[in-house]
């Protein structure tokens, strides 16, 4: 009974911790609510659960192809692709749909979809669009 306290304590120490600092930004601000912090944390990382991370394929040198596409300037390139869709729409699902927008010159089905929760893709959409 002891031990499984003890975990329940540690468990949510560990909810608390991760939560973030509870800021978000307006719809349209341009500056996804994620953490852009944990966001390049989590594109750094090299395997995501049994695929490969963003940085396995996606260089952040102009110019620099990897598998995929660089993702140097993105931010200021992403508003401007899809009529309609802001760059934080267009980035959030290129995330989670990556089949939606193909990049010149790539081909469909080369993206992997990555399991991710809502918070990691918010992570990760804040981040890609600190890349101007």
């Amino acid at each position: 009974m002891r031990k499984a306290l003890f975990t329940l304590v540690i468990l949510a120490l560990l909810a608390a911790a991760c939560g973030g600092s509870g800021a978000s930004q307006p719809a349209g601000s341009g500056k996804a609510a994620g953490d852009a912090n944990a966001g390049k944390e989590l594109f750094a990382r090299p395997v995501l659960g049994t695929s490969p991370g963003c940085i396995t394929c996606h260089s952040l040198e102009p110019g620099k192809t990897l598998v995929g596409p660089s993702l140097a300037g993105i931010a200021g390139q992403a508003g401007n692709t899809v009529a309609g869709q802001s760059a934080e729409q267009y980035l959030r699902q290129s995330i989670t749909e990556p089949d939606a927008h193909v990049a010149k010159g790539f081909q469909k089905g080369l993206m992997l979809k990555v399991q991710l929760t809502d918070a990691q893709v918010s992570d990760l959409t804040a981040y890609l669009l600190t890349l101007k």
